[in-house]
């Protein structure tokens, strides 16, 4: 299984950027995807995330509002649209990927990452 994220860079504050996360070897329309991000010196943290079923989604509260998560499942591609961008949202940011349905904020809880895309945001 194969996580490729992309989409990472430099933004203003105010800025928008998209990050895509293309999977393969995997049946991408039964993996739960969400996002994380690891600032220097912290923890990864949830980010977002996208149910296999229904396709509920969930955010945490830092990027409620600002963020939206998508997924095109002909594509195997999920994707965060990062809007409003604020200095505190520069970190690392990863992809991952889950085959239960639930979403859950636990970084134990997903069976497949990706490699991680640098967001910078500046002030």
């Amino acid at each position: 299984v194969q996580l490729q994220a992309s989409g990472g860079g430099l933004a203003q504050a105010g800025g928008s950027l998209r990050l895509s996360c293309a999977a393969s070897g995997v049946t991408f329309s039964r993996l739960t995807m969400g996002w994380f991000r690891q600032a220097p010196g912290k923890e990864r943290e949830f980010v977002s995330a996208i149910s296999w079923i229904g396709g509920g989604t969930a955010y945490a509260d830092s990027v409620r509002g600002r963020f939206t998560i998508s997924r095109d499942n002909d594509k195997n591609t999920v994707y965060l649209q990062m809007n409003i961008l604020k200095p505190e949202d520069t970190a690392v940011y990863y992809c991952a990927g889950d085959r239960s349905p639930s979403i859950v904020g636990s970084t134990d809880s997903w069976d497949y990452w990706g490699q991680g895309t640098l967001v910078t945001v500046s002030s």
